[in-house]
């Protein structure tokens, strides 16, 4: 497994499932199996404020916005670089 290929899962271990069941809870638990490169926008930025690996994620946001690769996933225009301003200063 390479980071390219690598889940939350993998890095992380496996998800723990709670008796909450709410919209953010349900959007990270569908982002924890995939592999890293195919998180979208949305999930990316998700992750990062609730500063879920920050580590392994921050270097993907990045170069996501660096080459303007756009999924047109996002809540709301610029959610992706709010969220990597945020994690990079909570950090």
């Amino acid at each position: 497994m390479t980071a390219d290929t690598a889940s939350l899962s993998d890095l992380l271990g496996p998800w723990i499932d709670s008796d909450r069941n709410t919209g953010l809870i349900e959007r990270c638990k569908n982002a924890w199996s995939k592999p890293l490169r195919d998180l979208s926008r949305e999930e990316l930025a998700t992750l990062l404020r609730q500063r879920i690996a920050v580590e392994h994620l921050l270097p993907i946001a990045k170069k996501r916005l660096e080459d303007g690769i756009d999924d047109d996933t996002e809540m709301f225009d610029g959610e992706l670089q709010e969220a990597v301003e945020y994690a990079s200063h909570a950090a």
